[in-house]
């Protein structure tokens, strides 16, 4: 299994975090993990990257998010999948703010995309299973922070976000894509203390909210 995290090369708050969630995956999670990095509206023009993609951008107007960052991280995510599309091998993606917790089976197995992450943000439902099964925690993935896709979800993804791209996490989600799964118990969490793509509207339902989180 590959394993990469994203990572913003020149903002160093990123690059801790990222530097920890590499330890733990390579430590408690047992996997190889690299830095894969991010692209940011800094580093690409990320409209013309878009529209070369041929990727629908009107699904990112939302109050929750600064649309620019929004896209770009989209665009992070899109990049790995494109990698996936290519490879052998399933593709573990992570965010620079997940954190291993438990070991993760390099052979686990699953039929095109599956989260192993806790939801990081809002309610959501505990699997009532232990292993692989349908999606469960919420109608989308709870965070995009850590799943795992194979050649042929990723080709899926990559086929419908020419049709209606949005916020990963949402466009990650069962009305579009019924065959995603949920592995539990969950192998990866989230430890934010700031983000680089919500508002502040998009901050209040983390989980690990509070007066020191940073909007960066």
């Amino acid at each position: 299994m590959k394993s990469y995290v994203i990572a913003i090369k020149d903002l160093p708050e990123s690059m801790q975090c990222a530097k920890r969630c590499k330890a733990s995956v390579e430590g408690v999670g047992g996997l190889q993990c690299d830095f894969y990095p991010a692209i940011t509206p800094r580093n690409t023009d990320i409209y013309q990257k878009c529209k070369d993609e041929g990727i629908d951008i009107k699904g990112f107007k939302e109050m929750y998010s600064r649309t620019d960052n929004c896209i770009a991280a989209f665009l992070s995510h899109f990049s790995l999948w494109q990698l996936a599309l290519e490879s052998s091998q399933p593709t573990l993606i992570l965010e620079h703010d997940a954190v291993a917790i438990n070991n993760i089976n390099s052979t686990m197995p699953f039929d095109k995309c599956i989260t192993i992450s806790k939801p990081s943000y809002g309610q959501y439902n505990t699997p009532n299973f232990f292993g692989q099964n349908s999606l469960q925690q919420k109608p989308y993935f709870g965070g995009a922070h850590g799943y795992i896709v194979n050649s042929k979800g990723a080709g899926e993804l990559i086929k419908q976000a020419r049709v209606n791209a949005m916020p990963t996490d949402i466009f990650l989600n069962i009305t579009t894509f019924p065959w995603l799964q949920e592995h539990y118990p969950w192998k990866i969490e989230v430890k934010d203390s700031f983000t680089t793509i919500q508002k502040i509207e998009g901050c209040v339902a983390k989980h690990n909210y509070g007066e020191t989180y940073g909007i960066l």
